[in-house]
């Protein structure tokens, strides 16, 4: 028999990963103290005190649980109950395929379900260096910020230097300074459901004249300096700044987040855009819109000058300019177990960005999966991990063996992590079957793993 209040779990670390673990762990019936640092410990990348505080994009990504990974995902964590996928839900904005967040309410919702929550304590406070002794059972979720005391002791600990990579922020502008004599609402390939969705982006268009303007513009304009240990640490190849990728070639862009294929502009429908910036609403109320895939370490007054060459953006007001910050993460092949343990030391459990995923539903599907399995060690029941072929365990597999940890990098979920089909649908052919076969076995899956697990014997 397991006691009725077994002793709580500590998870350090109030952002995605960190507030799905809380959550989760609650949900199984186990005490939880949540550990977050702000509003006493600041960061330069957020702004409020909320839990699970969006900082970077608004966007969650596709929600296509079909034919896209990503999606799949959001499914998985819906079927387990998530915080933060049904609090998503509930602040989602119109953007197409893909789900939106609302960010401001979004936050303040997860902060105020999980302060009510009888099970759960919210204390405030940094842990400076390693958890205390006397906790055994943590879950470190301290994302890509992670405090360097913690990080110092971690690599102390593990005597593994930890990885780092530079992260960028897109900008975001005020709606009313956008020009909608030039600008239009359309979703690529009018994608959604609804009028709201095939509406949900708003597109700036360039002739190639205007294309090759920007491009000189962008490639000139002065950028952050960074500081001598900085100097060698690489971007994350889904995260480029846009200078960065212009660099790579002047075509680069409009092959990237400025292609400007499966969209007709209204203002000129003879006339096929050459390339198209296309923003996305940020909030609710729509006063607010973010240039998509515009990450950048451009400095602030070049920022202004260079995207004011967009047409539609001539006069725009930034409600915020886009910057770059270093994150960090850790060698987790090398340094986790299976059940996301330290090997080093077992009571502490790593979830989120920190363990080399990259993405806001990928640290909180860890995050909610270390909760789970937290749990039910603290419960006494054998959990096995999702098995591979669903897209939990398959980001799992790849940051606990199946990456190569001479050369691992952060990476988004996608199906190449996944085992192929054993059947005909794991052929080359019939990109779109293959897929549904791998979602359509991972939910098979994944329902099956969540079935209750039996309680170990005394």
């Amino acid at each position: 028999m397991t006691k009725a209040h077994p002793d709580p779990i500590h998870v350090v670390g109030g952002g995605l990963a960190g507030a799905e673990a809380a959550w989760q762990i609650a949900g199984m019936g186990v005490p939880v103290i949540l550990h977050e640092m702000r509003p006493e410990v600041a960061t330069f990348a957020h702004k409020t005190e909320a839990l699970a505080e969006l900082v970077c994009s608004n966007s969650f990504r596709s929600d296509d649980d079909e034919q896209n990974a990503v999606g799949l995902l959001h499914w998985e964590m819906r079927a387990a109950g998530g915080l933060i996928m049904s609090t998503a839900d509930r602040h989602s904005l119109p953007a197409g395929s893909a789900l939106a967040i609302d960010r401001e309410p979004f936050s303040a919702e997860v902060t105020a379900t999980l302060a009510a929550h009888p099970l759960v304590t919210i204390e405030r406070g940094e842990i400076a260096g390693l958890p205390p002794a006397e906790w055994s059972s943590v879950i470190i979720a301290t994302g890509p910020l992670t405090s360097p005391a913690l990080a110092d002791a971690i690599r102390q600990l593990t005597d593994e230097s930890a990885l780092a990579f530079f992260d960028a922020i897109a900008p975001i502008i005020h709606f009313e300074s956008i020009n909608l004599s030039k600008a239009w609402f359309q979703s690529r390939y009018d994608k959604g459901e609804t009028e709201a969705d095939r509406t949900a982006y708003l597109n700036c268009p360039m002739d190639r004249a205007e294309y090759e303007a920007f491009i000189d513009a962008l490639l000139a304009a002065e950028t952050t300096e960074f500081k001598d240990w900085e100097r060698d640490t690489p971007y994350f190849e889904g995260c480029l700044p846009i200078e960065v990728m212009a660099e790579r070639g002047r075509e680069t862009l409009r092959h990237g987040p400025m292609k400007p294929v499966g969209l007709t502009n209204p203002h000129a429908p003879e006339r096929k855009p050459y390339a198209v910036v296309q923003l996305r609403r940020d909030n609710a109320l729509g006063t607010l819109y973010n240039i998509v895939g515009f990450q950048t370490k451009m400095k602030y007054g070049a920022q202004t000058d260079v995207f004011r060459l967009i047409p539609g953006l001539e006069t725009a007001a930034f409600a915020r300019l886009g910057g770059i910050h270093r994150n960090t993460f850790l060698n987790s092949p090398r340094l986790l177990d299976g059940q996301m343990r330290l090997r080093a030391d077992p009571r502490l459990r790593f979830a989120g960005q920190v363990t080399g995923v990259e993405g806001y539903v990928e640290s909180a599907a860890m995050g909610l999966l270390a909760g789970r399995l937290a749990a039910a060690e603290r419960l006494g029941r054998e959990v096995a991990p999702p098995p591979e072929t669903t897209a939990t365990g398959a980001l799992l597999r790849h940051i606990t063996g199946g990456a190569d940890a001479k050369t691992f990098q952060p990476m988004n979920v996608n199906f190449g992590l996944f085992p192929p089909l054993d059947d005909v649908r794991g052929g080359r052919r019939g990109r779109r079957d293959r897929y549904k076969g791998y979602t359509d076995r991972a939910k098979a899956d994944f329902g099956a793993w969540l079935a209750p697990a039996p309680v170990a014997a005394e």
